[in-house]
C-alpha cells in the first residue's frame, strides 16, 4: 500500500524521540555545503534502536518495491546510506554496492565499492536529501559505469527547491519516508518545537543559503 500520512508522522515522531533531529538556533550547525542551519538530522542514530531500525527498513523496502518494482542492485551513498542500503538489499535478496564521495586514495582507488554491471537497474539509498549534491554525484558515477539508476529513496527530505531542480535535471525520481513539514508538525504536537521555533525554522527553510542565527 502507498505511504500513508500516519507512517510519515510515525517516522517523524521516532526521529524526534531519539534525538536524531537536533535543534540549535543559537548555535547553528554548519553543513558540508557551507550553509548555516538551526536544525540537523542524523539518521544514523536510528540504527541503535532495533524497533525503529526495523520499521524504517520495512517502509523503505515497501517504497522501493511500490515505486520501482524489483531492481537488480541496491546502491548506498557513503556514508550514512550504506547501512540502510545493506538492510534493504538483505531483505530483498539483492546485491549491494556503495559509492564513495571521492575515489579511494590507495589500492585500486575505487569510487564504487562492490560489483556493479552495466545495464543493471539500480535503486540508490540515502539517509536524507538536503541540497541533493551527494545523491546526484552518486547517481552520475553509477551512470558513468553504465548502470541504469531508476530512482532514489531516503528516510528524510528537507524539501529544498535546489534538490528538486537537481533531480529533475537528471531525470531521476526520488521519494522519502518523511519530510520537513511533517517533522515540524510532529515537533509542535509532541512539544519538541515551540511556536517561536516554528517561525524561525520556516524562515530558515525559505532561504537556507543566506540564513544566519540571530
Amino acid at each position: 500500500m502507498p505511504l500513508t500520512s500516519e507512517t510519515q508522522s510515525k517516522i517523524a515522531e521516532y526521529l524526534l524521540q531519539i534525538k536524531a533531529v537536533k535543534l540549535q538556533p543559537k548555535e547553528p550547525f554548519t553543513w558540508a555545503s557551507g550553509w548555516k542551519s538551526p536544525i540537523y538530522c542524523d539518521n544514523r542514530v536510528t540504527l541503535s534502536y532495533p524497533v525503529i531500525r526495523t520499521f524504517i527498513r520495512q517502509q523503505l523496502v515497501q517504497m522501493v518495491q511500490e515505486e520501482f518494482g524489483t531492481p537488480e542492485i541496491i546502491v548506498g551513498v557513503a556514508t550514512a546510506g550504506i547501512p540502510q542500503g545493506v538492510l534493504i538489499a538483505q531483505e530483498l535478496g539483492l546485491p549491494f554496492a556503495y559509492v564513495r564521495s571521492a575515489p579511494k586514495e590507495h589500492g585500486r582507488q575505487n569510487l564504487i565499492e562492490g560489483e556493479v554491471q552495466a545495464g543493471h537497474r539500480a535503486v540508490v539509498i540515502e539517509d536524507l536529501v538536503s541540497t541533493g549534491k551527494s545523491s546526484i554525484k552518486c547517481i552520475e558515477s553509477l551512470k558513468d559505469a553504465g548502470v541504469e539508476v531508476v530512482g532514489l529513496v531516503s528516510i528524510f527530505d528537507y524539501g529544498f527547491e535546489e534538490a528538486e531542480k537537481a533531480f529533475k535535471k537528471i531525470h531521476c525520481r526520488y521519494f522519502s519516508l518523511c519530510n520537513y513539514e511533517i517533522l515540524l508538525q510532529e515537533g509542535v504536537k509532541g512539544g519538541y518545537i515551540s511556536s517561536d521555533d516554528i517561525k524561525m525554522l520556516q524562515s530558515w527553510r525559505l532561504n537556507p543559503g543566506s540564513w544566519m542565527s540571530t
